[in-house]
């Protein structure tokens, strides 16, 4: 039995994942936005270790969500999950933040540097980040045009990078990034051609399973295959100068 968290968990790919790790009889605590979100819930938190409540555009709350997770007790895996697509212009989040760079990028960057460091840690990429690589100096969109596709890119870019990092830092972890595939759920839209349950297996695996190919680390991973990732993801130099970035951003040390 495994202790997981899992952010955005109160719907789509998250939710799904969260469901089925219950079902395989893991302790999860789930994570919601806001208090109202965690209503649609409701049903399942009996069920885990309790539900932490934040909202990940704040720098502020995402530091409160990682108080929440530590005040549970250690975990064995965590899934950062929640993520966000479309938004109209670049707007500002309390720190003046894109929310897309906030919520995608700089929150798994935050969530990670303060969660007591669990054996294995998952992010959520894209096939999109392949067209991610943006200039690292500007992630926050200051000085270039809005364009709403291309910063999702760049922030799953970042996290697939994110995840290569730390496991080139922290041998003694299992971290890798996963493509879920264009899926059915809210963001993915109904005519979505992936298998959501494919979507969410991956990551429930690599929280989990004792496969030789799951304890591994440093991969970016298509429905329990390794795929190759854009070259900036295995790219020290690249991975160095996002951190670096990540930190100046947020105020808070990673290594």
């Amino acid at each position: 039995m495994s202790r997981i968290a899992i952010t955005g968990s109160t719907d789509g790919l998250g939710l799904a994942a969260a469901r089925a790790l219950i079902d395989d009889g893991h302790e999860l605590v789930l994570h919601a936005r806001s208090t109202e979100r965690a209503k649609a819930v409701a049903d399942l938190i009996p069920q885990t270790l309790g539900i932490v409540v934040g909202d990940l555009s704040s720098a502020k709350e995402t530091r409160q969500v990682a108080d929440q997770v530590n005040a549970l007790g250690h975990m064995d895996a965590v899934i950062h999950n929640a993520g966000i697509y479309s938004v109209a212009a670049r707007g500002g989040t309390p720190e003046g933040h894109p929310a897309i760079l906030a919520v995608n990028t700089l929150a798994p960057y935050i969530l990670t540097a303060l969660i007591e460091r669990p054996k294995r840690l998952i992010y959520l990429s894209s096939g999109m980040h392949q067209s991610g690589g943006g200039p690292v100096d500007d992630v926050d969109w200051k000085r270039r045009a809005w364009n709403t596709s291309r910063a999702y890119s760049e922030s799953k870019l970042h996290v697939a990078a994110l995840a290569a990092c730390l496991a080139r830092h922290w041998p003694d972890v299992f971290s890798n990034a996963v493509d879920p595939g264009w899926v059915p759920t809210k963001m993915g839209g109904a005519g979505a051609p992936d298998d959501l349950k494919e979507g969410y297996r991956t990551q429930a695996w690599l929280a989990t399973s004792n496969d030789d190919e799951a304890r591994s680390s440093g991969g970016y991973w298509y429905h329990r295959r390794r795929r190759e990732a854009a070259a900036e993801v295995t790219d020290p130099v690249y991975q160095e100068r996002l951190v670096e970035r990540l930190r100046v951003l947020s105020g808070i040390e990673l290594f």
